[in-house]
C-alpha cells in the first residue's frame, strides 16, 4: 500500500500541473494535484512538524498492537491504518520544505462527495475507520471471535445461575427418585411368593 501511494504520488507530482482541475470522471472525479501543509482539510496547516510526531507515534503503536491480532479482519484494518499513515509521513519527512514539515501530494477531488482533496492513503485510513466501526458494532474480537450478544449473555448467566445452585450442568438430566433395584440371587425367579406356592 505504501509502495501504491507513494508511486502514485511520483507520477502525481512528474505530470500533472499543479494547482489545475483535470476531469476523469466529468464533476465525479478529477485529479488536482496540490500540497497539503496540514492535516485532512487543511486543517492547521502550520502545524506540519506535530502531524508528523503525531503520525510516527501512531505507526509506532499499530506496529507494537500488531502482535495481538490473530483476526483477517482486524488484521486488514490495522494494515490499511498504518499503510495510509506510513504513506503520509513519508511525505512530512522527505518532501519539501524540509525534514518533518514536508507538505503532503494530494490529487483526488471527488466535488460531489466532499470538498476536499485527498490521496490514496488518505483513503486507506478512512476505508480503515468504517471498517474499524462495522467490527465493533458486529463484535469481532481481535482473536477472530465474536462477543456475545444481550441476549446470548442473559442466556449464559441463566445457565450459569443454575449450575451454581444445584451443582450440575443445566443440561444434566436430573437423578431419578426412585432408588434402582438390584438382582437378589435369593429372589424367586417367577412371580411366586417367596416362601414358595404352597405356603398357606
Amino acid at each position: 500500500m505504501v509502495a501504491l501511494d507513494q508511486g502514485v504520488k511520483a507520477l502525481v507530482v512528474a505530470n500533472l500541473p499543479y494547482g489545475t482541475v483535470v476531469p476523469v470522471l466529468g464533476n465525479a472525479l478529477q485529479l488536482l494535484y496540490v500540497r497539503n501543509p496540514g492535516a485532512a482539510f487543511s486543517f492547521a496547516v502550520n502545524m506540519t512538524w506535530v502531524f508528523s510526531i503525531v503520525s510516527t507515534a501512531v505507526v509506532v503503536a499499530i506496529i507494537v498492537f500488531a502482535r495481538r491480532i490473530r483476526s483477517m479482519w482486524w488484521a486488514l484494518v490495522l494494515g490499511m491504518l498504518l499503510g495510509g499513515a506510513l504513506g503520509n509521513l513519508l511525505d512530512r519527512l522527505f518532501r519539501e520544505p524540509g525534514f518533518g514539515r514536508g507538505h503532503v501530494v494530494d490529487f483526488i477531488s471527488t466535488p460531489w462527495m466532499m470538498p476536499a482533496i485527498y490521496n490514496i492513503a488518505d483513503s486507506f485510513i478512512c476505508i480503515s475507520m468504517v471498517v474499524f466501526v462495522l467490527l465493533v458494532i458486529l463484535g469481532v474480537n481481535l482473536d477472530g471471535s465474536r462477543a456475545l450478544s444481550a441476549k446470548q449473555q442473559r442466556a449464559a448467566d441463566a445457565a450459569a445461575t443454575t449450575t451454581a445452585t444445584d451443582g450440575r450442568p443445566a443440561d444434566a438430566p436430573r437423578a431419578s427418585s426412585q432408588v434402582a433395584v438390584t438382582d437378589d440371587p435369593r429372589a424367586p425367579r417367577d412371580s411366586r411368593d417367596a416362601l414358595g406356592h404352597d405356603a398357606t
